[in-house]
């Protein structure tokens, strides 16, 4: 029997996401198949729709940036051995943190507002993910369970803030006022243009741009730093952590409130970047994808743009599917992508196994 341990660190790292990649698309097209469409066609369509063009290439990576910062988020907190599933609650406070600033000190300059507006976001999500945190270390409550509740609650306050308190009076809808001009991260097309490049309009923002200098942030944190071998010594061992003189408890508070700084990142890119309001239910189910984007990019910040990447296409190519082909539904976009998680969440082990297996060298045949 081949054991696990014999893989290679390149084939960990790529094959096995590859091989997840190919056999979810693969089972994927079974499913379509089952519905009287043509899978061939289809997937011609989603890669068309989502990198076939330079608007489709925008809507792409304006997806992919809200899913670098949430599988960010969740791969620091899993360094430490911990399982954030709050990003979506971290980035709710988050957005919340961008509307007091934007809507308040709105008369600041553009150089001062946005970084203000980004800090203010990072602050706020850094927060509300250190009480789970905090309750964690010093009171054995589970991570996971805290985050749930804190999700739940997070959402519940931003409904009466913004029906009560944060409303326009003016209008029925639960959303404040549009934020001044300064506040807001400059479109990607505009800024092209600012050059003398023609870009067609679209949602991305330089909050991209940020998402890809956190990512080499979070790598220089985890990989090449002090902080970032004791998260990984905790993670991976916590009571050689403390026969090493590390402290759980500190390692575990400073993992979440990193964890929780880097999901507001969603709001930056939500709120500054494209709504320029605050909203309900902005970040539209992206903490919960961050999950599936940090596991199979195997908490690696490369391997996390990547799978980014991959989610942004499946939701800009699936809309363009959807739209296409209406029997294929978007509801039928969300089984793929549950399928994809599937693949290189649940059977990983498998595929590592077999791919372990193909790799291992023939025996020399005897003379």
């Amino acid at each position: 029997m081949v054991a696990v341990r014999d893989l290679p660190r390149w084939a960990e790292v790529a094959l096995v996401p590859a091989v997840a990649v190919a056999a979810a698309f693969l089972l994927a097209g079974l499913v379509v198949l089952g519905i009287g469409e043509n899978p061939l066609k289809a997937s011609r369509i989603l890669v068309q729709g989502s990198l076939g063009s330079a608007e489709g290439l925008g809507f792409t990576l304006f997806y992919a940036t809200n899913f670098i910062f949430t599988g960010l988020a969740v791969a620091v907190a899993y360094h430490a051995g911990l399982f954030n599933i709050g990003g979506e609650g971290q980035a709710t406070l988050a957005g919340f943190g961008v509307a007091l600033v934007c809507l308040h000190l709105g008369s600041l300059p553009a150089p001062l507002l946005v970084p203000l507006g980004i800090g203010t976001a990072a602050l706020f999500g850094a927060a509300w993910a250190f009480v789970p945190g905090y309750l964690q270390a010093r009171r054995g409550s589970h991570v996971v369970i805290t985050t749930i509740m804190f999700n739940w609650l997070a959402n519940v306050l931003m409904v009466y803030l913004l029906v009560n308190v944060l409303r326009e009076p003016a209008s029925m809808n639960p959303e404040t006022r549009s934020f001044v001009p300064a506040s807001h991260v400059p479109f990607m097309h505009d800024v092209l243009r600012g050059f003398g490049v023609e870009a067609p309009t679209s949602q991305l923002n330089l909050s991209l741009l940020m998402a890809l200098v956190a990512a080499v942030a979070v790598w220089l944190l985890i990989y090449r730093s002090r902080l970032g071998y004791a998260i990984r010594v905790v993670g991976q061992n916590p009571r050689a952590a403390v026969y090493a003189g590390i402290s759980v408890e500190r390692i575990t508070i400073v993992a979440m409130v990193l964890s929780g700084a880097l999901a507001g990142g969603l709001a930056v890119n939500e709120l500054m970047g494209y709504q320029h309001r605050l909203i309900l239910e902005f970040s539209a189910g992206y903490g919960f994808v961050g999950i599936a984007v940090a596991l199979m990019g195997r908490g690696h910040p490369a391997g996390i743009v990547l799978a980014a990447l991959l989610f942004g296409v499946l939701y800009q190519g699936g809309a363009e599917l959807s739209f296409e082909q209406p029997k294929i539904t978007r509801d039928m976009i969300v089984v793929m992508g549950g399928i994809v998680i599937l693949m290189a969440g649940a059977l990983e082990g498998l595929f590592r196994r077999i791919i372990a297996a193909s790799l291992k060298p023939l025996p020399l045949a005897s003379a």
